[in-house]
């Protein structure tokens, strides 16, 4: 059992952690003087079996999203989805509902604040 593994799995979300893969994490200060992880995550390719005929694609534009604090710091996902094409050159993906609706914060956080709040709070730009 890798425990980068384990511990990857105690902080983020279950779909994150079942089918994105951590590739680097790099730390940043906000204005605030607040200091900020930024985790990037790749969707992982499909199995073979699971693929079928679609010939992998690359990724679409990175989504940034908010989660839950860690240990003090702001906590920034930056997730790559693939796309794959079909044989006939349509582009298609998994469907993905990471984000809480009209926010770009995980769905989980921004419960969590409603549940305290009443509402999601702004908290303005992602730095």
């Amino acid at each position: 059992m890798d425990p980068y593994i384990e511990l990857f799995k105690l902080v983020l979300p279950e779909e994150i952690v079942k089918y994105f893969d951590l590739m680097s994490i790099h730390y940043s200060t906000d204005m605030g003087g607040r200091q900020v992880a930024h985790l990037h995550l790749d969707e992982m390719d499909m199995e073979d079996d699971e693929r079928g005929d679609l010939i992998p694609n690359g990724f679409y534009n990175e989504q940034i999203i908010q989660d839950f604090p860690i240990r003090d710091k702001k906590v920034i996902l930056h997730v790559r989805r693939r796309r794959w094409k079909t044989p006939d050159g349509k582009t298609v993906s998994r469907d993905w509902d990471l984000k809480a609706q009209g926010t770009r914060m995980s769905k989980d956080f921004a419960g969590h604040l409603k549940k305290i709040f009443g509402h999601i709070p702004d908290y303005g730009p992602l730095s």
